[in-house]
């Protein structure tokens, strides 16, 4: 029987793309970098060693949420995100709550785009390809997609604070589609993460996944390339 009699999509060319944003266009930086900057507002006694226990735990702070927040409730309030930080924070005896308000104040002033990001979305805008950002995201990350000039690049962004959803939950990547005007046959998902992201497969969305790297690129020209050489071979 073929797909069309199934009621089944059938896939053709990549009219839009929908990128995650944490650490797939945007990079968090080293936790030794977030330390130091809470510290510049926050100064606190302590030698080489201390810092080094601290920033390998700053390091991995967030995987702790999976066991305290599995459901991602940071995600869908500022107010949420705030308590589930300091939460994880005071789990620990290595950050005082002084020292954990100067990290959460700077957070994102360590995140910066991956060097490909721009050019990746520019070439796709080059290409007449729509662009949707989409993310879990419980802080206000549209300022670092204004500072790291992403956002001039896009044409919508939706974030799970702002729909009332978190990955993988269908309905967050139903807003995207709806964002971009586009049929999920006719896009592509790229992220970095195969449960969250590929909570949109089920709508039909071909899901691309760039496993976290470290460095300055992110093998994002990968997503320029692939969409052209689909659509070369579809059109």
């Amino acid at each position: 029987m073929a797909d069309r009699e199934r009621g089944w999509p059938v896939a053709g060319p990549i009219d839009g793309v929908i990128f995650d944003i944490h650490s797939t266009l945007v990079d968090q930086g080293e936790a030794t970098a977030w330390l130091d900057a809470a510290l510049a507002i926050a100064p606190r006694p302590g030698g080489a060693a201390d810092r080094a226990a601290q920033a390998g735990f700053l390091d991995r702070i967030w995987e702790g949420a999976r066991i305290s927040d599995p459901l991602s409730a940071r995600d869908l309030s500022f107010a949420d995100h705030s308590r589930v930080f300091h939460e994880l924070i005071a789990a620990g005896p290595l950050i005082d709550r002084g020292l954990a308000d100067a990290l959460y104040e700077v957070m994102l002033d360590t995140w910066h785009a991956y060097d490909d990001a721009v050019p990746a979305l520019s070439a796709l805008r080059q290409q007449g390809i729509r662009t949707c950002l989409l993310s879990n995201a419980g802080v206000p990350i549209r300022a670092v997609l204004d500072r790291e000039g992403i956002s001039l690049w896009v044409d919508a962004v939706v974030l799970s604070y702002e729909v009332g959803a978190v990955k993988p939950d269908h309905r967050i990547f139903e807003a995207a589609l709806d964002r971009i005007g586009l049929p999920a046959e006719r896009v592509l998902m790229v992220g970095d993460n195969a449960h969250d992201d590929g909570g949109g497969a089920s709508l039909g969305l071909r899901t691309l996944i760039l496993p976290r790297t470290a460095g300055r690129t992110h093998g994002l020209a990968a997503v320029p390339a692939l969409v052209s050489g689909v659509n070369a071979a579809l059109r």
